[in-house]
């Protein structure tokens, strides 16, 4: 584990250690919480996170899930349903499930979408990539083709131009390039989280270029004098939050063996 704590990144830790209702944990899931996969079908957590969290929550600790996926699938996957008073925020913040009532808000889906869908075959034509729906976004998927960085390096203008041509962005990651609506991101989500809640403590936990609004976000609450430490779920295909984190793990076996800590620290 790498440590490059901040005086306000310990100050966080602390406020977390002795007032955990006065703290805010949010995660991100793919690559944080659960391990990469070939088949983002196939992804859930590493074994003790969900129960981590929980064990958190039940000391008083506000937790939230912010991810790309779908609100509704990630808790699905998670198992967050009995994690009391969490947060699922899917979509970059555009869907949020709330544990008290189990149902998810989002605004309908935009119509250009339905365009993108009809021209991305032309696009990918027999390309070895796998498309997966998200409902309010479409992600292309390279992981599984012989040269999976070289095809995503290909793609990145083409899909991009589509997505533009309709009103839409891309947002790139591991391997991945999602076409969904402006407007909303991980760091939006998380500041609103955190003036809703009351939090004076927060940490964010992510791995991909989709987290880095949201170690933006905790920069921005730390000038303003809000105690955050920020969490880089390590891997050497993305290095721009490692360089920013306070907290470097190994990936989710590493997130899970902090979150024991944290559990313990705060008993």
């Amino acid at each position: 584990m790498g440590t490059h704590l901040t005086p306000l990144a310990r100050q966080a830790l602390a406020t977390l250690r002795t007032h955990p209702s006065r703290t805010l944990l949010a995660f991100d899931f793919d690559g944080t919480l659960a391990p990469i996969v070939e088949d983002p079908e196939k992804s859930r957590p590493y074994p003790g996170a969900t129960e981590a969290l929980a064990a958190l929550a039940e000391r008083g600790a506000r937790i939230a899930v912010i991810t790309g996926r779908p609100a509704e699938v990630a808790v699905r996957y998670g198992q967050f349903e009995g994690v009391e008073g969490m947060t699922v925020l899917g979509h970059y913040g555009a869907e949020r499930w709330d544990q008290a009532t189990k149902t998810v808000t989002a605004p309908p889906p935009p119509p250009a979408l339905d365009a993108v869908r009809a021209e991305l075959p032309g696009i990918l034509g027999a390309m070895d990539v796998w498309v997966e729906e998200k409902g309010r976004a479409v992600a292309v998927h390279t992981r599984r083709a012989k040269d999976p960085q070289g095809l995503w390096e290909a793609l990145r203008q083409p899909i991009a131009e589509l997505a533009a041509r309709h009103g839409l962005i891309v947002e790139p990651g591991r391997l991945v390039l999602e076409i969904r609506p402006a407007g909303m991101d991980k760091g939006a989500a998380l500041h609103s989280l955190v003036e809703e809640t009351g939090v004076t403590a927060v940490l964010y936990a992510g791995d991909d270029l989709g987290d880095l609004p949201a170690f933006d976000a905790v920069d921005a609450l730390r000038e303003a004098g809000t105690p955050g430490v920020l969490v880089c779920s390590g891997s050497e295909e993305v290095t721009a939050l490692r360089d920013r984190a306070d907290l470097v793990v190994a990936g989710p076996p590493g997130v899970v063996e902090l979150l024991g800590q944290l559990v313990n620290d705060v008993s």
